[in-house]
């Protein structure tokens, strides 16, 4: 039954913000990307594995793809880029709203020259928000400037194209045997997916205040015999003035951001979960290389 069957990864990649994590989970059918509404919150390179038919699709969502002015920013582009050229197909996501910016004109640059046009498609995302005339007249000048495999246009969010999406990148990835079990929906360990809900929690609470300045790790984590998990996160922040912000007046601010983080997990997880949090001052955690194996990249890429 093997030839039968096909299995690939595809990669989504595209500016921050452009909907590759929105489409990531609604490709899986469940979350497994970090969602908000910050530019550039993805560091990782998360994937997530749904299956279409006799196809399993293997999608990486990238870090978004822009100028790096720091160490971690250099990594997370850097981590973009492997996670593209690795892949069998790569999807270009774009805004269609804000059609051909700057950045997309970088990404087409680079495309042309780190791999070949055969293997990446085009998905004008967030159609709902523009007219039929101006997404034709996107779609040419896209096709213009690459020469696309195919073009696609879909709403994440909302679901539509997303279907034709699917079914086009299963019929598309090589004949080979599953990589992944049936039933995985992700293959970064729980304990990275914990910490990056986690992390959600907190760039959504403290909106423009810090989402640059703090990771978060799974320090602890002990499953019981009752079924359920225990799971000791630090987040690292790099200010004790920061350190105030996170845990708010009396430690208002965690209480919430801990009991909303707790409940994503529980219905992630499928069992109970006890989550305690607590706050660190690391005041130069972006310039080492254990904060960057946490997060799945590599510290070396974000050397100058």
């Amino acid at each position: 039954m093997n030839e039968e069957k096909r299995a690939g990864f595809v990669a989504l990649i595209g500016e921050p913000n452009a909907g590759k994590s929105t489409l990531l989970n609604r490709m899986v059918g469940s979350k497994v990307a970090i969602v908000t509404h910050k530019v550039q919150t993805t560091r990782a390179r998360m994937r997530g594995i749904t299956l279409v038919g006799k196809s399993q699709l293997i999608f990486v969502d990238t870090p978004g793809l822009f100028t790096p002015k720091r160490r971690l920013d250099r990594a997370m582009v850097a981590a973009a880029w492997s996670g593209a050229v690795d892949a069998d197909i790569i999807v270009l996501m774009v805004e269609a709203h804000r059609g051909i910016t700057e950045g997309v004109e970088k990404i087409i640059h680079q495309l042309k020259t780190r791999t070949h046009a055969n293997k990446v498609v085009l998905a004008l995302n967030k159609i709902d928000r523009v007219k039929p005339d101006s997404l034709l007249l996107l779609t040419k000048r896209m096709n213009d400037k690459f020469d696309f495999s195919e073009t696609f246009m879909i709403s994440a969010e909302k679901g539509h194209g997303v279907d034709r999406l699917r079914t086009w990148l299963g019929l598309s990835v090589p004949e080979s045997p599953w990589l992944y079990p049936e039933d995985q929906i992700a293959d970064l360990p729980m304990r990275i997916i914990a910490a990056e809900i986690t992390r959600e929690k907190l760039i959504l609470r403290l909106h423009e205040e810090l989402p640059y300045q703090l990771t978060v790790e799974s320090e602890r984590w002990e499953d019981r015999a009752d079924g359920s998990t225990l799971i000791e996160q630090v987040i690292y922040v790099i200010r004790d003035g920061h350190k105030g912000i996170v845990l708010g007046n009396k430690g208002e601010t965690i209480k919430v951001i801990g009991k909303e983080a707790r409940l994503e997990l529980i219905e992630f997880m499928g069992h109970n979960v006890h989550l305690l949090l607590k706050v660190k001052v690391r005041p130069n955690w972006l310039e080492e290389s254990a904060r960057y194996s946490e997060m799945g990249l590599n510290f070396s890429d974000g050397n100058v």
